[in-house]
């Protein structure tokens, strides 16, 4: 045992164990070990990336998990890892190029530019894992990995090539989404909808075979007319079938004026806009299908960055795609076939990583159909895999039913090269092969790179070799953001499906969304994003784990509060202060056992609450419910034990009972062993730094048994005494807290008990109330004139003012409140007896004016009560 400083200090603290447990092995894995497995593998943040309150949301519950598992007797394996995030890295390192040395990557040539970014991630890349380790995460840092090691870039490549070989990855021109920043393809996950305000542009072609007659179109993109090749209606519609097999005149560009085929196609929506179509097919998903359908040509007017080219005629080409659309409208007003524009919003898809609008190109790409769909919706319909909330069971299905093909090519240097040679990259047919390794001399790699998450699905065995497998695959549980439920935990269960024959993990656990308190998504442009370094150095990296959590209801959004990071903090310090105080009563017995000591009410009834909140625990722990354990503790420690019964157990140590202080001895002992392991999960630094310094193990609390309710201490009357006692009390404070006696001033008691128990427990109350002493009186005696009293569930409690206030100052101050407190009463009644009031307000607006009245009454005779006890 060691002298505790008189504050707590969690910087040193975090400085002097972390690195200890990791010279110590306390994180390290061993496969051959005996223990049950535990196994977690961490989403791997972007080799990029910086420490966020989302990372630290994520990463602590790993770390509780994974704790507590320990102790729960596991051999815990917490994989760690980075991705390496293949278009924000590139992104960073072409940015830092063009500022630097005002060089694009095409100035360096590919191998001299991947060399730069091997260069930064060695620099930079490895930020977020000291971070972690600030954190206090306990990842086995000897297994960390990165999706661009030798190994594990083997692994992806094999995948592509088997893959393949069995038909499920294939290549061809189709419609994708395209981000003109990254200039790459990009999946269906990576485009995020957005509504956005704009206008529906309503202009009119005319029909080449009956001059003078004219179709309106309404569209929101007008710069796409100049890639029109067929105007479009539903043959349903009898406005327009007439139409069907004559032509019209596209008006842009105006030096190529095109007459284009007018068709019928059952996808032309009745209802939008005018029923009349533009038909785009190589800017349109939707206008593609109806292009090959009808054999239409598709004509590109856009370069890859988003800018006009020559097909889109002299007046349009180099302008961006959106002053393109600013000049199409001013040419159709010049030809006066512009007929109006009305505000219109819309949902438009923007780039994940870029937030800009993309771009539907049609374009060479390399698809995947993926493989066990069926196996991986049955895997969470029938609880293989259980997701928590379950709620988003129904989102991961839905999508699975209804997916589509995954485009896994994207035109990036940094990333996976695709593993596919040829002997003329132009002419595929020439010759094709598609291995990991160089066909040799003659031969030309595929330039695309794979989608990032082409990597990312294989992490959870990917990650381990083959002794690892064999012990901790499947993993445990997953913690990750709904947010990728589709890009990484859909194709992660399908992957594991098909390359391991088995689900990845048992539990998926889906975090919220960390937001401010207004709602809003934390980001750097809005300012209002907390760096969690700092957070840690105000607060203690504990103070930050332990507050979040109390905030992070199941897998609800979060609205942040740095208030209740000082609350984390206070609480650390509150039970800081409390092994203080028992340090000071004498040694500390680790193997305490209360059951050998004749015990208070006091000490059976916290003994009893200690087993209440252990079973709570558990049970939130077999849940997910990580703001319920923080809680559960919250209440325990500061509530029942630091504020009831460590103020009480100060009358057994001030007391000459030598029985009774050992058994609150004991207890206090019993207790704080327990609650320090309790807490270890979320809050490892001070609960490892107080169990050394108590002197309750030589070894680390990592490895010290998971507590148990001991099933020992149901008493009901001792609960219901000490229940009674703690209530009484905060009664009676209440009282000297009216007549505005300072809560420091120690003051002398009457008390008339109820009950025969009572009587033996004064020097409890005492210590309870601060009182200088409490004088018992007789069932029928009368309490001194002038003595305020209020009745508890212990008996009746007088509190003699005499020479403690000034009673005449008091009463002349409560009249006061009185006079006052009876004039809000009379307008209220006043508007109450109103009838144009009562019958004209709004049913709840007269109900909240009753409340108020029936405030008022209890206010006024509250009052008048006290000035009667001074009388």
């Amino acid at each position: 045992m060691a002298e505790l400083p008189k504050a707590y200090e969690p910087g040193a603290v975090e400085d002097k164990w972390y690195p200890r447990w990791l010279e110590e092995g306390r994180f390290t894995a061993d496969p051959s070990s005996g223990k049950p497995p535990y196994s977690i593998v961490i989403p791997p943040p972007n080799v990029t990336g910086v420490l966020t309150m989302g990372h630290v949301l994520n990463n602590t519950i790993q770390d509780i998990l994974a704790r507590r598992a320990r102790m729960g007797g596991a051999e815990v394996l917490w994989l760690p890892g980075t991705d390496h995030a293949g278009i924000a890295t590139q992104t960073v390192v072409e940015r830092q190029l063009r500022k630097e040395e005002k060089k694009t990557r095409h100035d360096l040539g590919r191998e001299d530019f991947l060399k730069r970014v091997w260069a930064w991630k060695e620099k930079h890349g490895g930020i977020i894992i000291q971070q972690l380790k600030k954190l206090g995460c306990s990842c086995d840092w000897t297994r960390e990995r990165f999706t661009m090691d030798e190994g594990y870039s083997r692994a992806v490549l094999q995948t592509f090539v088997d893959l393949h070989a069995k038909g499920l990855i294939y290549r061809g021109k189709r419609m994708v989404n395209w981000c003109p920043v990254s200039l790459t393809a990009l999946s269906d996950e990576e485009v995020i909808p957005k509504p956005q305000k704009g206008y529906l542009y309503h202009f009119k072609v005319e029909v080449i075979e009956a001059p003078g007659t004219f179709l309106e179109i309404a569209t929101t993109r007008p710069e796409t007319i100049m890639g029109d090749t067929a105007v479009a209606v539903n043959p349903r519609d009898p406005r327009y079938r007439k139409f069907i097999g004559k032509h019209a005149r596209r008006p842009l560009p105006t030096e190529n004026q095109a007459a284009l085929p007018i068709i019928g196609d059952e996808a032309v929506d009745f209802e939008f806009g005018t029923g009349v179509l533009k038909v785009t097919p190589a800017h349109d998903q939707a206008d593609h299908e109806i292009g090959l359908r009808h054999n239409l040509p598709a004509i590109d007017i856009m370069n890859p960055n988003g800018t006009m080219n020559e097909l889109a005629g002299e007046d349009f080409q180099g302008l961006d795609r959106f002053e393109a659309r600013v000049e199409a409208v001013d040419k159709l007003k010049e030809l006066g076939l512009l007929v109006k524009e009305e505000p219109y919003e819309n949902n438009v898809g923007f780039s994940e990583r870029a937030d800009v609008p993309v771009e539907p190109r049609l374009s060479e790409q390399w698809f995947l159909r993926y493989p066990k769909t069926a196996e991986a919706r049955a895997a969470v319909r029938e609880h293989l895999i259980r997701f928590f909330p379950d709620r988003w069971e129904k989102v991961y299905d839905h999508w699975l039913e209804n997916i589509r093909d995954w485009c896994i090519s994207r035109q990036l240097w940094w990333g996976h090269r695709i593993p596919v040679w040829y002997i003329d990259p132009d002419d595929p047919a020439k010759g094709m092969k598609v291995q990991a390794e160089s066909p040799g001399p003659g031969w030309t790699q595929d330039p695309d790179v794979l989608d990032t998450w082409f990597s990312s699905w294989l992490w959870p065995f990917a990650t381990m070799d083959d002794a690892t497998l064999a012990r901790f695959y499947p993993t445990s549980a997953l913690v990750t953001g709904p947010d990728i439920i589709f890009f990484w935990v859909a194709r992660m269960i399908m992957a594991g499906l098909e390359y391991r024959g088995e689900i990845p993990f048992r539990h998926v656990y889906f975090t919220g969304i960390i937001r401010d308190k207004l709602g809003r998504k934390m980001s750097k442009s809005l300012g209002n994003s907390p760096d969690p370094l700092e957070l840690i150095a105000k607060y203690g990296a504990d103070g930050l784990r332990f507050g979040l959590m109390r905030i992070a209801p199941q897998g609800q959004d979060i609205r942040f509060d740095e208030q209740q990071i000082v609350e984390g903090r206070n609480f650390c310090n509150k039970l800081w202060n409390a092994c203080r105080f028992r340090l000071m009563q004498g040694p500390i017995d680790p193997s305490a056992d209360p059951g050998a000591h004749a015990l208070s009410p006091f000490a059976r009834d916290i003994l009893a609450k200690l087993d209440a909140t252990i079973a709570s625990i558990d049970g939130a722990f077999a849940q997910y419910r990580f703001n319920d354990i923080a809680q559960a503790l919250y209440d325990f420690v500061w509530g029942e034990f630091c504020d009831r019964f460590i103020e009480a157990a100060k009358a057994d140590f001030s007391g000459e009972d030598a029985a009774r202080r050992a058994g609150t001895l004991a207890s206090i002992d019993h207790v704080l062993s327990r609650v320090l392991r309790l807490l270890h999960p979320v809050a490892p630094f001070i609960t490892e730094e107080l169990w050394h310094s108590l002197g309750f193990g030589g070894d680390t609390i990592q490895l010290a048994d998971w507590p148990s309710p001991d099933g020992r201490w149901n008493d009901g009357d001792a609960a219901a005494r000490a229940a009674a006692a703690y209530d009484s009390a905060a009664r009676a404070r209440n009282l000297r807290a009216e007549f505005n006696i300072p809560s420091a001033k120690r003051l002398r008691w009457v008390l008339r008990p109820k009950a025969a128990w009572v009587a033996p427990e004064t020097h409890v109350l005492r210590a309870l109330l601060n009182a200088s002493d409490i004088e018992t009186l007789a069932p029928r005696a009368r309490a001194p004139k002038g003595t305020p009293s209020c009745l508890t569930e212990i008996g009746e409690f007088f509190l003699p003012l005499e020479g403690v206030i000034d009673i005449e100052a008091e009463t002349q101050r409560l009249s006061k409140e009185l006079l006052k407190a009876r004039a809000d009463l009379d307008k209220i009644r006043a508007k109450l007896a109103n009838p144009s009031f009562v019958e004209k307000v709004p049913a709840d607006v007269l109900e909240e004016h009753r409340d108020r009245e029936r405030r008022a009454v209890e206010t006024a005779r509250h009052i008048e009560d006290r000035i009667a006890s001074l009388r």
